[in-house]
């Protein structure tokens, strides 16, 4: 009789634990990787942690013809096309034992996704855990990322300068919507043209939370000695100190602000007498007063000079050194519609003397200590 007992019981003890330790207080502090992958065997603890709809690998299989249809890779792992017995397109990034991410990374992104709803956030149908395969399954974006788009001579043309400034404030009601007007306060960690996946009509739609972290309604900033994020888009508290809050989110965000409109890479090095990145050469620009030189002569002529220069501006108020001095989103939208006037931004947090890395060298996940921190 004690033994028939003992089942039960050691599942609801699991249940319990599972149960806490979603629905426990959010403490704001880099969580430990778990030791033992193997406790999403039980396929009722795994609805209990993830919170979100179970797909069935064999649907997987089926949707995406055995992983056929490669879309492309990131640091999660590759990324396959597919289509679900309804006719609803989807992507499924695959979770590759090389990745730098895993368990933790993996849940965290399905735990924040599946709280949060809104147009320029990526849209998390469900996830699939089969073995040691882990799988997130997304709405599929034609457009691919924004980097494939900004960063290439031949597509980039087809940004004009409306679709560029569409594309900017949408990132931005995404970031003020995670820092403000969800119902938890998410700093995401990673921001950048990779994780900005754009939608048929180009409707960007940020992605990718494995790094994202969730904050108290009155938290400020966290403290972490696992440095996350991407080369050209951390910011220098967080690289330096392992400090990160809201204001490093909008760090990356004038970061992004400046690519989109130059079409450059911030680690492009445009001067080679200096090795000075893209926020460099803005700031040195400004203050020369010649901001007219970093519109990209793709774009055409269709535009407005005072409108394209107001975004470099913004810009350049958000990378400024001091997190203090950076604007909150919302001040930053109504900076960009020109709803009120733009204070002259001090100085821009950029390093100089660096040698070029290649774009292998930028995946997210670089788990530097800010110890250790040096220049690449």
């Amino acid at each position: 009789m004690v033994f028939c007992l003992l089942g039960p019981l050691k599942r609801y003890i699991i249940k319990q634990i599972g149960t806490r330790r979603i629905q426990g207080p959010q403490r704001v502090v880099e969580a430990r990787p778990y030791a033992d992958e193997n406790i999403l065997e039980s396929d009722a603890w795994k609805g209990e942690v993830l919170n979100s709809p179970l797909i069935e690998f064999s649907t997987v299989l089926l949707a995406t013809n055995n992983f056929s249809d490669k879309l492309g890779a990131g640091g999660f792992g590759p990324v396959y096309k597919g289509r679900l017995p309804d006719g609803q397109e989807i992507a499924i990034k695959r979770l590759s034992n090389s990745s730098s991410q895993g368990l933790e990374e993996f849940k965290n992104e399905v735990t924040v996704l599946s709280k949060l709803q809104h147009r320029n956030l990526v849209r998390l149908f469900g996830c699939c855990v089969h073995g040691e395969e882990k799988m997130l399954v997304y709405e599929y974006m034609p457009n691919n990322s924004l980097d494939s788009f900004i960063f290439d001579e031949n597509k980039r043309v087809e940004l004009g300068w409306k679709l560029r400034y569409n594309i900017i404030q949408g990132i931005g009601k995404g970031l003020l919507y995670l820092h403000q007007d969800s119902r938890l306060k998410i700093i995401h960690r990673d921001l950048k043209a990779s994780n900005v996946l754009l939608g048929n009509d180009f409707n960007p739609k940020i992605s990718d939370f494995g790094m994202a972290r969730i904050f108290g309604e009155y938290q400020l900033q966290a403290l972490t000695h696992r440095i996350v994020g991407t080369y050209g888009y951390i910011s220098p508290e967080y690289a330096m100190e392992g400090k990160f809050s809201e204001k490093s989110d909008v760090f990356s965000f004038g970061v992004l602000v400046l690519e989109i409109v130059c079409g450059r890479r911030n680690s492009s090095f445009i001067d080679d007498e200096w090795s000075m990145n893209l926020v460099g050469h803005a700031w040195t620009l400004w203050k020369e007063d010649r901001t007219s030189e970093l519109i990209d002569a793709l774009m055409g002529t269709a535009y407005s000079q005072d409108e394209v220069c107001r975004c470099i501006q913004v810009g350049l108020l958000c990378v400024q050194e001091l997190p203090g001095e950076r604007p909150a989103m919302p001040l930053v939208l109504r900076m960009l519609s020109g709803d009120v006037a733009l204070p002259a931004p001090k100085r821009a947090a950029f390093f100089v003397g660096r040698a070029p890395v290649d774009d292998k060298d930028t995946e997210s996940g670089n788990h530097l200590t800010y110890t250790e921190l040096e220049g690449r």
